[in-house]
This record gives structure tokens, C-alpha cells and sequence, in this order.
């Protein structure tokens, strides 16, 4: 059974900076790709991040330049970290693992998900 397990979120300031983790169980993590969604308020999760099997990076346009993506296989672990944050950052950050090695960008794309961690940016 797949376990994904996020840490890390909390409440910043803008332009502050945070890191998320998230350690996956149940199955060899270096075999899988990994990703980050997000999901504001009244709003549907959306894309934020994604990490191939074998490294390749995906960004969603609204985080380039202040979030980077990365993996330690032998932790199990994927991080975010997240700098130059914004009060639209706002949301519950998603850890996310698909059955595939590509980084793909799409929700329906990730079939095993974590419950979540809130991450809150003040103006």
C-alpha cells in the first residue's frame, strides 16, 4: 500500500521562504514519478511541480524561478522549496505519485495522493 506523508507547511510572511517534504512508502520510490498540486479555497487543485524518475523537472509558469523541485531516493523523499512566497501561494500542498517515470503535469495523471499540508502567506 502506497503511503505518501507531507511535512513542513506552515504560516510565512511574503517573500518569506518554507520547504515541504513529503516521505513515500509501499513501493520502490526511485521508480516513480513525483509531484506537488496545490489547492486554494473554493478553488480545483492545480499543478504546481513535478520530478521524473530519472531527474527531468516540470514547473507550473506561476511558480518558476521561486519553487524548485527535488528527490532523494534513498530517503524516499521528495521536497519543495519554496522562497519569494506570495499571499496567492495560499493552500493545501499535495504530494503526489504516479505508476509511470515521467513528469507529467495533469491530476488525473497522479493515482496516489498525501493528505495534505496548509501552507499560508500573509500580505
Amino acid at each position: 500500500q502506497v503511503q505518501l506523508v507531507e511535512s513542513g507547511g506552515g504560516v510565512v510572511q511574503a517573500g518569506g521562504s518554507l520547504r515541504l517534504s513529503c516521505v513515500a512508502s509501499g513501493r520502490t520510490f526511485s521508480t516513480y514519478a513525483m509531484g506537488w498540486f496545490r489547492q486554494a479555497p473554493g478553488k480545483e487543485r492545480e499543478f504546481v511541480a513535478s520530478i521524473g524518475r530519472s531527474g527531468p523537472l516540470a514547473y507550473a509558469d506561476y511558480v518558476k524561478g521561486r519553487f524548485t523541485i527535488s528527490r532523494d531516493n534513498a530517503k524516499s523523499t521528495v521536497y519543495l522549496q519554496m522562497d519569494s512566497l506570495k499571499p496567492e501561494d495560499t493552500g493545501i500542498y499535495y504530494c503526489a505519485s504516479r505508476d509511470g517515470g515521467l513528469a507529467l503535469v495533469g491530476v488525473s495523471e497522479y493515482f496516489y495522493w498525501g493528505q495534505g499540508t496548509q501552507v499560508t502567506v500573509s500580505a
